[in-house]
């Protein structure tokens, strides 16, 4: 009896100090942002500036990666209360945050009606829309 309660107890130990825990760790995924207007964005700003977050027009004032004009900014805030500056507009992350105010505020849902807003009115928008579908279709993305 003593030498099975040993032989147990033996047995147990070696078990024990056989078993090692396992490092479990738990991993969240993180899902990227949704951008819905993303390729429009990258579309504009090559157009507008060729990318070029320091880019200024003199002629129109327009600043920045998706050349903002006063008229903009100055609706821009007005319609949300911000007190941003012209020269605000070389930071490409103020820049994008007004791109995609406008573009989702009236809640347009074709690259299409954005682009032509976005650029103004009237029938220069015809071809800064071609200049933007051309983009679009360099870059790849579906129009």
């Amino acid at each position: 009896m003593k030498k099975r309660l040993i032989l147990l107890c033996f047995g147990l130990l070696v078990s024990i100090a056989g078993y090692s825990p396992q490092h479990k760790t738990l991993t969240i995924a993180i899902e990227p942002p949704i951008e819905p207007y993303k390729a429009l964005w990258d579309a504009v700003s090559m157009v507008e500036s060729s990318m070029d977050s320091m880019a200024y027009n003199v002629r129109e004032q327009a600043t920045g990666i998706v050349q903002i004009r006063p008229i903009r900014l100055r609706d821009y805030n007005t319609k949300t209360g911000n007190r941003l500056k012209l020269s605000d507009m070389y930071s490409v992350k103020i820049s994008k945050e007004i791109f995609f105010y406008f573009a989702t505020k009236y809640h347009y849902t074709d690259y299409e009606t954005i682009a032509k807003k976005w650029n103004g009115s009237g029938h220069k928008t015809i071809i800064y829309w071609q200049k933007i579908k051309k983009q679009l279709e360099k870059d790849g993305k579906i129009v």
